[in-house]
């Protein structure tokens, strides 16, 4: 069993399966770091000041003045942290997109037949004296 593992375990999709995960891990900070530290700031100059990273709506218990104390308190819609990790996905879908765009090109440049090859003078005056005896 061991030794059926460790085949398993080396075989070249897995491998791939496990650095994708590590770079997406490293690629999702990244996408963290530009909604949260550059996006989002835009977005709060443009709509007057807003922080939408702290913005609920509670639903349950005294109103509270931080998102963390509301959900202590009880049921609460934190729209805000929703709108962030909503633009993260569509950022993450975006580049993902143009990634596959991108291969999917190169496939298809890939895949093109190459240009025919001029045929050879001399080839092709016997062709042209071949033509000329067959109708006489």
């Amino acid at each position: 069993m061991l030794k059926e593992f460790k085949e398993f375990a080396l075989k070249g999709n897995v491998v791939d399966l496990a650095i994708g995960i590590i770079i997406g891990a490293a690629f999702s900070g990244l996408i963290n770091s530009i909604v949260n530290d550059i996006i989002m700031p835009i977005i709060g100059v443009i709509t007057g000041g807003i922080d939408y990273t702290n913005k609920y709506i509670q639903l349950a218990g005294d109103p509270q003045p931080t998102l963390d104390a509301a959900r202590k308190a009880g049921a609460t819609i934190a729209y805000g942290n929703f709108l962030t990790l909503l633009i993260n996905f569509l950022i993450v879908a975006w580049i993902l997109f143009l990634v596959v765009k991108g291969m999917n090109k190169m496939k298809r440049e890939k895949a093109v037949a190459p240009a025919p090859v001029a045929t050879p003078e001399d080839v092709a005056l016997l062709r042209e004296i071949r033509d000329l005896l067959a109708k006489k």
